[in-house]
């Protein structure tokens, strides 16, 4: 009797695919699709566990076969992430007139990400006094045990490794390993990569133009193809983003989310106030806000349903080139470096929300401006060495919290939100790598000013 009302479950999925077909073909906009798939999803995923309950052996099976749409699309996103990120760069690099631009194009890119990691600590920070948060009013199940008990085990395999250790491992030693995504630091490590071939791409073209010239025919030819490629995945977005938000949604735990409510409100209060921030300082470039958050609003959809900054990628660099007009070099740089370091919200808002928690359960006063200017710097500085570790806001939150002196465990106490704040955590890290990149092409004189304020320059314009 399961798999009949399984069956029953996956033609209704399949039924909402085919409504978003035919909004397709019907020339809707891309944006409104994406949004139409994302309120379908939160419908679906909300009835199902209604109708089933949490965890039922139903619903289980069929969010098995509806990630089947879901997971696939990120891995066809993840799949395109290396040829995309190498064959761009690699022609940005070739197409400077000098190279020393490249060292300014890197220092803006990173300096933007780390300083707004810097201000969401300290917005983190705020948002945790404002609404008085504490470890010690949240009750710690089996659930939260065994969650703080594998962090501790994390950290001690993490405790051995220095800061500078960590940085060297962004330095690839086998290309062919870190192009499986076979590290933490791979992304990083293919784009150290590529930086290399296109500089020494430019040097050949200085004392062999012909040489130079053939292997660039080669690279703008099999970037046309990846190009081709990315093209035909992106519409494939508002279908991913319904499995996805539907998964997402089915299997949540709200009997949880109830119990702490007041930390995913202050959660979201920050990410709202970073977001702002975020916009006044594309006003404080001259660049209008409201258009930004317009051409982007997908690509931070998508985010937000995939909680995947490295799967967000693709579509990251084409919104930034398509409908913002920033340059292919910062475009990509900004988004490989910023799916792997200087994350808003993953390594800025969250480890700094935690110790703000934490610090009252081991008699530190989370007022003191000691605690506070010390936990913002720590923070600041972790955010840089996180991409030697992986994992995202869980490891930042253990260098943070181990380097602040904080019992790491009392951050399983969070298990239960964990995914529904992640999901906003995303949306805010991949903006913040938009903002740096759209910033540095327009320190650099390369944005492309008309079309960042042409309304039909958009993400849907890469459609087939």
């Amino acid at each position: 009797m399961d798999n009949w009302f399984i069956a029953l479950n996956a033609v209704v999925f399949l039924t909402l695919i085919g409504l978003l077909v035919y909004m397709q073909k019907k020339h809707i906009s891309y944006a409104k699709r994406v949004f139409t798939a994302m309120g379908l999803g939160i419908v679906l995923g909300g009835l199902l566990q209604l109708i089933y309950g949490e965890g039922s052996d139903i619903l289980i099976g069929t969010l098995d076969w509806y990630s089947i749409v879901g997971s696939g699309y990120v891995r066809f996103l993840m799949l395109i992430v290396v040829p995309l990120v190498m064959l761009s760069i690699i022609r940005s690099i070739i197409n400077l007139k000098e190279t020393k631009q490249l060292g300014k194009m890197a220092a803006w890119v990173i300096g933007v990400l780390i300083s707004t990691t810097l201000i969401a600590a300290i917005v983190g920070i705020g948002s945790s006094l404002l609404f008085d948060l504490n470890a010690e009013q949240i009750e710690a199940g089996q659930a939260e045990t065994e969650r703080g008990a594998s962090l501790e085990e994390r950290f001690e395999s993490m405790a051995e490794e220095t800061m500078p250790q960590r940085i060297i491992n962004f330095i690839p030693n086998n290309i062919f390993l870190d192009m499986t995504g076979a590290r933490s630091t791979s992304v990083i490590a293919v784009v150290i990569f590529s930086l290399l071939v296109g500089v020494a791409a430019l040097g050949v073209s200085r004392k062999q133009p012909e040489q130079a010239e053939m292997f660039m025919k080669v690279i703008n030819s099999i970037f046309a193809v990846v190009m081709r490629l990315v093209t035909i995945i992106l519409r494939l977005t508002p279908f991913g983003v319904l499995a996805l938000m539907a998964n997402m949604v089915a299997s949540t735990d709200f009997a949880g989310i109830v119990q702490l409510g007041k930390f995913v409100i202050a959660s979201y209060v920050a990410m709202v106030v970073m977001l702002i921030i975020h916009m006044l300082i594309l006003s404080g470039f001259r660049l209008n806000p409201v258009t930004f958050i317009k051409k982007v609003m997908p690509v931070l959809v998508f985010a937000f349903s995939s909680r995947s900054s490295a799967g967000t990628i693709p579509l990251n660099i084409t919104a930034q080139k398509e409908a913002l007009g920033v340059d292919d070099g910062s475009a990509n740089m900004s988004a490989s470096f910023g799916a792997t370091m200087g994350q808003n919200a993953c390594a800025g808002i969250y480890p700094a929300m935690l110790a703000v928690m934490i610090a009252p359960t081991v008699g530190i006063n989370p007022f003191s401006p000691e605690f506070i200017i010390q936990l913002v710097l720590i923070t600041a500085i972790s955010s840089f060495g996180v991409a030697g570790v992986g994992g995202g806001a869980t490891f930042a939150a253990i260098i943070v919290l181990s380097s602040m002196g904080l019992p790491i465990a009392l951050a399983g106490l969070l298990i239960t939100v964990e995914p529904l704040i992640d999901m906003g955590r995303t949306a805010i890290n991949v903006n913040g790598s938009m903002v740096s990149g759209t910033i540095t092409s327009k320190v650099l004189g390369t944005l492309d000013q008309t079309k960042f304020n042409n309304k039909h320059a958009v993400v849907e314009n890469t459609e087939i």
